[in-house]
Parts: C-alpha cells; sequence; structure tokens
C-alpha cells in the first residue's frame, strides 16, 4: 500500500496523460465584486495532457493576477533545490544506512545496483529526501515531466501575458514539512520509494483518471482518507494545516480586490473532501460554483 508515498505526491502533484481534454477540478468563488478561480494542479505532466478544458484556458483569460503555493520566481530558482538538498543532509555525524533497518538497507542497496545508481552519493541524506529524489525519478520513468507541469504552465502563461504571480507559501515551509517527518514515517516514505515500479504506475494511473474525470470524491477517498487514518499527524501537517494556513489569504484577496479575479492553482488534493479549501469557503458563506 502506498499510503505515504502517493498522497505526498499528489500533494505536491503528479500525473499520466490521454488523448482527451482533462475535465477541470475547477471552482469559482465569487463575493458582490470579484472572484477567485480554485484549480486542481499536478505538477508532472506528459505532452499529450494538453490542450486543457475551454473552461480552463477560460479561467485564465478571465484572471488579472494568479497566485501558486509557491511564487513563480521561487520555483524556478536553483536555490530551492540547493536548499532542499542542504535540509536533507544529516549534520549529526549519522548516515542512511545506520538510520534505516538492515531490511531496508537491503532493498535500497538492490534498487540502487539495478538501477545503476551510486548508492554511495546517498548516505548523507536523510531518507525523505532519498525517498523524494527516487520517488520523482520513478514519475520521470513513466515520462512525466516537471517542465511540463500544470503549474509551470500557468506560471509561463502569466510571464508570457503579464499577468502578475504570487504564492501562498515559502519553500521554507514546503521544505519543513518533509524534514518535519518522523523517522519513522521518514523510513516508510523511502520504503514505498523502492516498490515496485509497476505497481507504483498502475496507482498513480488510476489516480490520474480520476483526476482527468473531476472524480474529486474518488481523489478524495482513495488517498487522503487512506493517509489520514494511518498517518493523522502527517496528514495534518500536508493538508489541513496548509489549506487553514492559506484561507485568510485567499479571503484577503476577495476582500481587498474589487475589481481583479484571481486565478489560484494548488494541488488538487487541497481542494476537495471535508477539509479542504472549497468547503472551507463554502462553509465561510461564498457562493462557489462548480465549472466544467
Amino acid at each position: 500500500m502506498k499510503k505515504i508515498l502517493l498522497p505526498l505526491i499528489m500533494m505536491f502533484g503528479v500525473g499520466t496523460a490521454s488523448a482527451e481534454a482533462p475535465k477541470p477540478l475547477l471552482w469559482k468563488v465569487s463575493d458582490a465584486d470579484n472572484s477567485l478561480y480554485l484549480l486542481g494542479s499536478f505538477h508532472m505532466l506528459k505532452a499529450d495532457d494538453y490542450p486543457l478544458a475551454k473552461s480552463t484556458d477560460a479561467a485564465f483569460d478571465d484572471a488579472e493576477q494568479l497566485y501558486f503555493e509557491l511564487a513563480p520566481e521561487e520555483m524556478n530558482n536553483p536555490a530551492l533545490g540547493q536548499k532542499m538538498a542542504q535540509a536533507g543532509m544529516y549534520t549529526n555525524g549519522k548516515n542512511l544506512q545506520q538510520s534505516v533497518s538492515p531490511e531496508t538497507w537491503g532493498k535500497f542497496e538492490a534498487y540502487a545496483a539495478k538501477n545503476n545508481l551510486p548508492g554511495a552519493n546517498f548516505l548523507g541524506f536523510e531518507p525523505w529526501f532519498v525517498g523524494l529524489i527516487l520517488s520523482v525519478t520513478e514519475m520521470q520513468k513513466i515520462g512525466l515531466d516537471p517542465a511540463l507541469g500544470l503549474d509551470k504552465h500557468f506560471m509561463d502563461r502569466a510571464a508570457k501575458s503579464g499577468k502578475p504571480a504570487k504564492g501562498l507559501e515559502t519553500g521554507d515551509s514546503q521544505i519543513a514539512i518533509f524534514d518535519g517527518m518522523s523517522p519513522q514515517q521518514q523510513e516508510q516514505f523511502l520504503l514505498e520509494a523502492l516498490g515496485d515500479s509497476a505497481e507504483i504506475k498502475t496507482k498513480m494511473d488510476d489516480l490520474h483518471s480520476a483526476w482527468r474525470k473531476a472524480d474529486d470524491k474518488t481523489l478524495f477517498d482513495k488517498m487522503a482518507m487512506d493517509m489520514r487514518k494511518n498517518y493523522p499527524e502527517l496528514y495534518q501537517s500536508i493538508n489541513p494545516d496548509r489549506n487553514k494556513a492559506w484561507l485568510p489569504k485567499l479571503e484577503d484577496l476577495l476582500k481587498t480586490n474589487t475589481s481583479d479575479d484571481i486565478l489560484v492553482v494548488v494541488g488538487a488534493l487541497h481542494l476537495v473532501g471535508d477539509d479542504g479549501v472549497v468547503k472551507m469557503l463554502t462553509d465561510k458563506g461564498y457562493k462557489v460554483e462548480r465549472m466544467k
């Protein structure tokens, strides 16, 4: 069971491909004088995940500015990756082999040998960072590309059209989520990244199919509910806590921007379910419409 790996990837995004334009996970939230469009994203996609649905493009055209999880200038800055790698390095004299069980270390050695990876190069990094690198590598093996992700797509379009684009949080706060995992959570995350590639692909295909159908219930039931049950503290930090932190910022955008409409592009699971941003804004009394 991919109880940590796939939810985390979904929280920060990933996907597969199909010939048809996907139905959008898109909502319009309005007050008296302006609107927010909330778009559920996958951060890694394939070329034939495009073009997007007409309603998605229309939301971009209608928006005067955009918000993402991270501001484009931070997301595109190589320093962010360097900062993440630094956070993932051991500073207490330990190494990866000493921090995981012999069984997990054996699986890592087997994975490294099978994939021609220099295992010694990973010794200085914590399990969460190694697991993240390996999981992204597995996604790239099946053709997923961060350069084609939905966030990157709209960041590029915003830059070309001269529309302002900002972030709801910082890279430091995202890094802290991974670096704040318990030793047990980190090892489980690494183990799942070391799992069967075919199984990971099958599960991602199923999730992506639900995303393309805009089936928010299936996405939430298969991913968030499982993680919330088995790893409640980690789930709380990566989803509801971040959603709650974003909520006043989103409300402020509605209250202070008296004319500008805004497109907000964030990981799909942040929008769905009983602790998602859509439900939170609905409970606040805003007019919320599901777009098709």
